[in-house]
């Protein structure tokens, strides 16, 4: 019988063979000169590999915990697959093919003369990548939105025009080595950049679907690819229409919490009025993007200080902080995380995105610096990195409910940690928690629902907090990412629930340092087996 590891291991060079810039980026060596195949049948191999080890980790009993990982893992991989995502995605900077290979390969950093040549052997082979995602994309009958398509040819003419920015160019490399990279980008790299975007513009961009029709209720089997996605995204078995119906709940009860505490602040308003004055205050807007990371940078900083009192294990290495690459922000979220290279290589960095700082607001600044850095993103991704006794797969697996849920607790967990500056501060927080349960509603809208983009938009305008730079990059993330949104709240929701129980089940002797360790102390896990390890917790406490 193959041992539970085994599976793990298997299921683990299936996905680093599907996203071999994500080896290379977390530090696992064999895949730095190889690019992913785009091609319907490699993704037709890699469903069938994902089915096998599905059944192989369902059929044993060894280790409960990782077989669980393996099998939800590999369904998701199946899942991914099935709903065919890379046949109609273009513009948005952490899901298209394209932008995501400019800032995959942007971050690489050579370290050796293999890795030079591994990395100028990758560059040789974006021409071919490029033919070929064309090729599968020209011949898909998902239509994609034809706004999209004129962003995406836009960043590509933004590129094109600027040879010597060229982010492909951004890697450090000797003199020969440099040299014959900025031979291959002008003879053959950006050539191809340039035949894909001919290709957007003239094949791909005439067929685009209409900013009413953005979401995948309106592609062939779109529902039911929907529907998976949820599943897939949130490791649950809740409908779109559940989760619409819960969004709704938690923003009518946010509106609570924002009259008291913008009473401290605006004095006694409705909810809606406070969510208006943070928006309409130009005090609350920020000066300039040195501004954005200097804030980033001290929250942070204040939050490892106390982050012992709350957590038996801390990372072994620090949060960074950077701006998002110039030519990646107009499309870019607010803000992401890269995680650490294993090899020490590249630290784990909060990306701030500091394009029209002076639009952007500054009361949400905390709530993001602990989601993305610490005690969120960063901790938990770092902590898991460090668990070198688990499988690669446990501490890499892609759970964005618990990964994501976990950075969400994490903002709230700060409140209690006493991170957050003022009132105001803390408005940031309900501001972020508006956004992540309208997020189950324009999420579910949009794809199960039918929603117009313009809805959408309306939507977020309404019930979150965000200047309007933001609002639009919102909704067409949640259009090219579908169900990823969610992932979010749920998450959060879980954890919350299985805080609670376990304080009342263990009452005086629940030690928080202790839960914390035992929520990331096993990697990431679907929160069906999460819930499952707190409770052997819970019943193992003394």
């Amino acid at each position: 019988m193959t041992t539970a590891r085994e599976l793990a291991d298997d299921l683990f060079t299936l996905v680093l063979d599907d996203n071999p810039i994500m080896a290379t980026l977390i530090g696992v060596p064999g895949w730095d000169d190889r690019l992913p195949d785009p091609g319907a049948e490699a993704a037709a191999s890699s469903r069938r590999r994902a089915l096998e080890l599905a059944r192989l980790a369902e059929a044993g009993d060894d280790d409960p915990v990782t077989r669980a990982v393996v099998a939800q893992q590999a369904r998701g991989v199946v899942g991914e697959l099935d709903a065919r995502l890379i046949e109609h995605t273009y513009a948005e900077g952490l899901n298209a093919p394209v932008p995501l290979l400019l800032t995959g390969m942007s971050l690489v950093r050579p370290r050796h003369e293999r890795a030079r040549r591994d990395y100028l052997t990758r560059l040789a082979a974006i021409p071919d990548y490029l033919d070929a995602l064309g090729r599968r994309q020209r011949a898909s009958d998902r239509r994609p939105l034809a706004h999209l398509v004129a962003a995406a040819v836009a960043r590509l003419d933004r590129y094109l025009a600027d040879p010597g920015g060229d982010p492909l160019r951004k890697p450090e490399l000797d003199e020969g080595s440099a040299r014959e990279r900025d031979e291959l980008l002008a003879g053959a790299v950006r050539p191809a950049f340039a035949r894909y975007r001919e290709l957007l513009v003239t094949e791909i961009a005439p067929r685009g679907r209409g900013e009413d029709q953005p979401g995948l209720c309106w592609l062939p089997d779109g529902r039911e690819r929907y529907a998976e996605l949820v599943r897939v995204r949130t490791t649950t078995e809740h409908t779109p229409e559940q989760l619409h119906r819960t969004g709704l709940e938690l923003l009518a009860a946010l509106d609570r919490e924002y009259e008291q505490i913008g009473a401290r602040v605006f004095g006694p308003v409705p909810a809606a009025r406070v969510r208006a004055r943070l928006l309409a205050d130009p005090a609350l807007r920020w000066a300039d993007a040195a501004e954005m990371l200097a804030l980033a940078e001290r929250a942070i900083a204040r939050a490892e200080l106390v982050a012992v009192d709350w957590f038996g294990r801390v990372p072994g290495a620090r949060c960074a902080v950077a701006a998002v690459p110039e030519d990646d922000a107009p499309n870019a979220p607010l803000a992401y995380y890269v995680d650490p290279a294993l090899d020490g290589s590249r630290p784990g960095t909060y990306f701030v995105n500091t394009h029209q700082a002076e639009l952007r607001d500054r009361f949400s600044a905390e709530a993001t610096a602990f989601h993305e850095g610490v005690p969120g993103h960063h901790f938990q991704i770092s902590l898991a990195q460090q668990l070198t006794e688990l499988p690669l797969l446990r501490r890499f697996a892609a759970f964005e409910a618990y990964l994501e849920g976990w950075a969400l607790y994490a903002e709230r967990l700060a409140d209690e940690m006493g991170l957050y500056s003022d009132d105001v501060a803390r408005l940031g927080m309900l501001s972020a928690d508006s956004l992540r349960a309208a997020r189950l509603v324009v999420d579910t809208g949009l794809h199960a629902l039918g929603w117009s983009r313009q809805r959408a938009v309306e939507y977020l305008r309404a019930n979150a907090v965000m200047p309007e730079v933001d609002i639009r990059s919102e909704v067409d993330r949640y259009i090219e990412a579908p169900a990823q949104a969610l992932s979010y709240m749920v998450g959060r929701l879980e954890l919350q629930r299985l805080r609670g129980d376990a304080q009342r089940r263990l009452g005086d002797r629940f030690d928080i340092r202790a839960f914390h360790d035992v929520v990331l102390g096993g990697g990431p896990l679907p929160l069906g087996v999460l819930a499952d390890v707190v409770d052997q917790w819970c019943r193992s406490v003394p």
